[in-house]
């Protein structure tokens, strides 16, 4: 029979070899790292509104275009895959809400494009993004029609 001190030990053992193995977290290099691809992913789409707007258009079809300009571009880098070696480096940095939202539309399309055009990439293209557009969706419905009750 073992005892419960040999269990103890080898407890100790395992700890000890975990430390050792385990990757030292890295949070305040991610948190820096996220900061400032987040901060030029902005200031890049600042830069395209102010060009937008010497060009004559208005405030808001200027941020238009530049919406549609910033969601192309990350599905184009996605694409390419360029988008995901970004973000090994930039983490949560390249979550910047469009075009971390045009990113995971594209990717699951992309990793199932050997499937064809209708049953990979179109049964693909909503997997991780189509929850957020019913959810949306649904919850726009439902405050235009308290808001037309009331």
């Amino acid at each position: 029979m073992v005892s419960s001190d040999h269990f103890k030990i080898r407890q100790g053992k395992y700890k000890d070899l975990v430390r050792q193995v385990r990757p030292k977290p890295t949070v305040l290099k991610n948190s820096i790292m996220a900061f400032g691809v987040g901060g030029l992913v902005c200031t890049f789409g600042q830069i395209i509104t102010n060009y937008l707007s010497k060009l004559g258009l208005d405030a808001q079809d200027a941020g238009l275009a530049t919406s549609a300009i910033l969601i192309f571009l990350a599905a184009l880098l996605t694409g390419l895959g360029i988008y995901d070696e970004i973000a090994k480096y930039a983490g949560a940095g390249t979550i910047v809400p469009i075009t971390g939202f045009a990113n995971s539309m594209v990717a699951p399309a992309m990793e199932y494009r050997g499937e064809g055009m209708v049953f990979g990439v179109g049964a693909r293209l909503f997997t991780i993004a189509g929850p957020v557009l019913v959810f949306g969706l649904v919850a726009a419905w439902f405050v235009g029609l308290v808001t037309y009750i009331f």
